[in-house]
């Protein structure tokens, strides 16, 4: 639990890449090259959110716990404690996923 120390600044979120796919539904395992690049993921921490020209913060997109939908590229890798989390701007997070 070593995000809860972590606060991201600003815009930014911190994330938790959910894991990608290991066996097909039928029982076949997919070898590493094969699974592709996770896009989806959960988020762990946000930043207070951007301050505009005006002096007033700007809310955050997006809450702890909610499930996201990543560009391909970008991202800053962080790791702590062993596991690997991403840092993204909020206006680089292309959705939400509604339950």
């Amino acid at each position: 639990m070593s995000f809860q120390k972590f606060l991201p600044l600003f815009d930014r979120v911190l994330v938790e890449r959910l894991t990608a796919e290991t066996v097909t539904k039928g029982g076949i395992m997919l070898p590493e090259k094969s699974q592709g690049k996770v896009l989806q993921a959960t988020v762990v921490a946000v930043g207070p959110g951007s301050v505009n020209q005006k002096g007033i913060v700007q809310p955050m997109s997006v809450k702890v716990g909610e499930k996201v939908l990543l560009p391909e590229y970008g991202g800053t890798k962080v790791v702590l404690e062993d596991k690997d989390y991403f840092l993204f701007r909020d206006a680089d997070i292309l959705g939400k996923y509604v339950d």
